[in-house]
């Protein structure tokens, strides 16, 4: 009653990913090439493990990765839901993730970008900071991430 709280799907190796939201948060993998009900035909996989409330998966290569709302970053293979890897990025996150160019960017609420190699492996490349509190997940435009905190709007790329 009075909110409502939808993750964005996702779309990959025939698949289609999205977080149930609200109160009991799970993530399921869905093949879309049935018709009607296919809730005991098409489930690929489901998970209950550290699933986003807020922000939505991002599939890159044979990977799907999320961040939970408490900040444990997850790497699975899309096709079977198998754990690669979970690590604690620390602070909260509500931004969904985003990938470019062979990297997982995670948003956390302090203003705290983890950036993270798209693999199996965990393998931290970076951490950047900005001013204020992230909570909408950035806008990407013609290779430029817009990210915009309580207090400010920023514009990250290269001239």
């Amino acid at each position: 009653d009075g909110f409502s709280i939808g993750t964005c799907p996702v779309f990959a190796h025939g698949l289609a990913f999205f977080g149930t939201g609200c109160f009991k948060a799970q993530l399921f993998a869905i093949g879309v090439d049935g018709e009607g009900d296919v809730t005991g035909t098409k489930v690929a996989w489901k998970t209950l493990k550290q699933v986003p409330i807020m922000s939505s998966p991002v599939a890159a290569g044979d990977e799907l990765y999320w961040v939970s709302d408490e900040g444990m970053a997850t790497c699975v293979d899309a096709r079977t839901g198998e754990i690669h890897w979970q690590e604690r990025l620390g602070g909260g996150h509500l931004a969904s993730p985003l990938q470019a160019e062979g990297r997982i960017y995670f948003f956390g609420q302090d203003g705290r970008t983890t950036v993270v190699k798209a693999a199996a492996q965990f393998e931290r490349l970076a951490e950047n900071q900005v001013d204020g509190t992230v909570i909408a997940t950035p806008a990407v435009v013609d290779r430029t991430i817009y990210l915009r905190t309580d207090t400010h709007l920023y514009r990250i790329g290269k001239e």
